[in-house]
């Protein structure tokens, strides 16, 4: 696969008009496309295919935690669906363009040429508690409103598009009040479906060249014809909203380059984050370290922890900075958690061998019941984000000192 290149996105910066939502339309063929899925998976998979009347697909190569197969596009939606009632999983398969990519997918993936270690210790205590001190429940809960009020934010659909221009909307409106012209706001566009992800980046002062990225996924799916998404994902993308609406209002300048990203196409297999990872990869962009905000603000009624540090598929260092983050900055309790093969967006960077990590809304056995349902609504939550709150005083600690910088 050609992958594209960053410069046609970063064109579309703070004054890019609507014009520009509509990204190019899918291809009316249902084309080929590969996955690789959880060896777990597999026999539900294929079990479902035949109940379905469709081709049962084989292997094309099986290692211990997973296999490559092929289908049809169209069958994603379906696969995603198996996923969420089988396992309970945000997505738990990764799409592909091609075969080669697939079955490469399943060797580890190899050192990131030139990438900068990094120090986890935490220095930037007045920077974060700034930002910290700012954060709102009330804009998050909003924010989630708004999103979770399309009847759906598929990747094919026109609540997908519009939902993606009220984020790029808000986003701009954020920084241009803030007068900062070190922020640029963008679309990022993808060939194989009308959804585009929406990136906006604050210019590091002293260290541009190294990037630290806060991402969640835009889109929602459903087994019914409703898709409110709201906790899967309406309220990750709330979550860091809050941070980036701070971090303009209060003059945040990080040493390192910040990306803020709304991923499109999570649900059907990780497609809009491995996109824009795998461009990282190849321009050799330094990403320093990945944070996935991946359902917040429901919270299980038997929790005893507020969150769940996601240890497989992730980066155990970095994991380890978060804990030390809660611990510092937020006092809530947490633990470790398992999330399952490509469970969310942090696999497409773990996948191009860049540090990821996600703090989840609890355990994942514990996790909202309700998602990939009509029922993902804010009632969920008693018509609040203040279990989101404590995700965004996360996601402002983990870019106050990561990315180092100054706040007002």
């Amino acid at each position: 696969m050609r992958m594209k290149t960053w410069m046609p996105v970063a064109v579309l910066l703070l004054n890019a008009p609507l014009a520009f939502a509509e990204p190019i339309k899918a291809k009316p063929n249902d084309k080929t496309v590969w996955i690789a899925l959880g060896t777990d998976a597999i026999a539900p998979m294929q079990e479902a295919f035949a109940a379905e009347g469709w081709s049962v697909p084989t292997a094309l190569k099986q290692q211990e935690h997973a296999g490559v197969f092929q289908m049809k596009e169209s069958q994603l939606s379906r696969l995603a669906l198996l996923m969420h009632e089988k396992f309970n999983r945000c997505a738990g398969f990764i799409t592909y363009e091609t075969q080669d990519e697939a079955i490469a997918s399943l060797e580890p993936a190899p050192p990131v040429k030139n990438q900068k270690a990094v120090s986890y210790t935490l220095t930037n205590a007045a920077t974060a508690n700034t930002l910290i001190g700012a954060l709102s429940a009330d804009n998050i809960r909003t924010t989630i409103a708004e999103l979770s009020a399309f009847p759906t934010r598929s990747q094919t659909s026109q609540g997908g598009v519009d939902a993606a221009a009220l984020v790029l909307n808000k986003w701009q409106g954020y920084a241009t009040s803030a007068g900062r012209t070190d922020v640029t706001v963008a679309y990022y566009p993808h060939s194989g479906w009308r959804q585009p992800s929406v990136i906006l980046t604050i210019r590091g002062t002293t260290l541009p060249n190294e990037v630290v990225v806060v991402g969640g996924h835009l889109d929602s799916i459903s087994s019914t014809s409703a898709a409110p998404g709201a906790d899967d994902d309406a309220s990750g993308i709330a979550t860091f909203t809050e941070v980036i609406r701070v971090a303009m209002a209060r003059n945040f300048r990080p040493q390192r380059t910040v990306k803020f990203m709304a991923y499109a196409a999570e649900e059907t297999g990780l497609r809009g984050s491995r996109e824009i990872a795998v461009a990282h990869k190849n321009q050799g962009i330094n990403v320093v370290g990945v944070m996935q905000l991946d359902m917040t603000n429901y919270k299980h009624p038997n929790a005893t922890a507020d969150v769940g540090i996601v240890t497989d598929n992730t980066n155990a260092p970095q994991n380890q900075f978060i804990r030390d983050l809660i611990t510092t900055y937020v006092g809530v309790p947490f633990t470790n958690t398992t999330c399952g093969y490509g469970c969310s967006d942090h696999a497409s960077w773990h996948g191009q061998g860049f540090a990821a990590s996600i703090p989840f809304e609890g355990t994942v056995v514990q996790k909202n019941p309700h998602i990939h349902t009509s029922r993902d609504t804010l009632t969920q939550s008693n018509n609040t984000a203040t279990h989101a709150l404590k995700f965004s005083k996360i996601a402002a600690a983990y870019v106050a000192e990561l990315a180092k910088g100054t706040a007002q």
